[in-house]
């Protein structure tokens, strides 16, 4: 294979790279806490002589951090997090860090996820209140109150996700970096009967997928043409020399 096939190839690859993110953003578009995700790309120039070759090269992957809409469902259990902090889940993967703030609460009295991981607080343990109880208030500092007691407090963490991170389930992250408890609730809190929304553009979404699909074709369009000509090359001076 040429050096121009080679190119087209690495733009191929790094394209299909941001179709599958693009798909993946819409298809969460309606995901609680969900952060869109983008990649990065770079160009890799060879020193191959006699030419200098510039490919397309795949870079990391990173999360839109920016806030979703909140919209209000009047449980109680519900809280979706103002500025960029992010609660903390105890799961089999250890522990992963959410914008979802569905909660629900066990008859042990054991405060989870939509998924059933224990909510933890800002020192690591789970979350417990008593089953029998009062519905429970929750603070803007993350404060949990029943019947008029205080029986917990909200874990809030700052997490750096431009160190590396997994996606987990229910849009929560497993970060490379190592997550530490937000102190500043002037920018930072909670909003008791809230859920935040998926930061997804459904509408832009669709117009990058659009736009990178027509940039696919072209570039397999484009190989297409150059081996159709490599073919009849080959094929006439396999005619001239017989």
């Amino acid at each position: 294979m040429d050096v121009n096939s080679h190119v087209a190839l690495s733009g191929q690859l790094a394209l299909a790279r941001r179709l599958d993110t693009i798909a993946n953003n819409v298809a969460n578009a309606g995901t609680v806490g969900f952060r869109a995700e983008s990649v990065d790309f770079s160009t890799i120039v060879s020193k191959t002589e006699p030419f200098r070759t510039s490919f397309a090269f795949e870079g990391g992957s990173h999360a839109d951090t920016r806030s979703g809409a909140f919209v209000q469902t009047g449980n109680p259990l519900d809280v979706a997090v103002q500025g960029q902090g992010f609660l903390a889940i105890e799961t089999p993967q250890g522990t992963a860090y959410t914008r979802d703030g569905r909660m629900q609460m066990l008859p042990t009295g054991d405060i989870v996820s939509i998924n059933g991981h224990p909510i933890l607080d800002s020192g690591g343990a789970p979350l417990t209140a008593n089953p029998n109880g009062g519905t429970l208030e929750i603070g803007r500092d993350g404060t949990v109150r029943q019947d008029g007691r205080t029986v917990g407090r909200l874990g809030l963490f700052a997490v750096d996700l431009t160190k590396g991170y997994e996606r987990y389930e229910n849009s929560s992250f497993l970060p490379k970096a190592t997550p530490e408890p937000l102190e500043d609730w002037t920018a930072n809190g909670v909003v008791q009967g809230f859920t935040e929304s998926a930061n997804v553009n459904p509408l832009l979404e669709m117009t990058r997928l659009i736009a990178v699909q027509r940039a696919f074709e072209a570039v397999s369009a484009s190989l297409d043409q150059r081996d159709s000509a490599t073919r009849e090359t080959i094929q006439a001076l396999g005619a001239r020399g017989a």
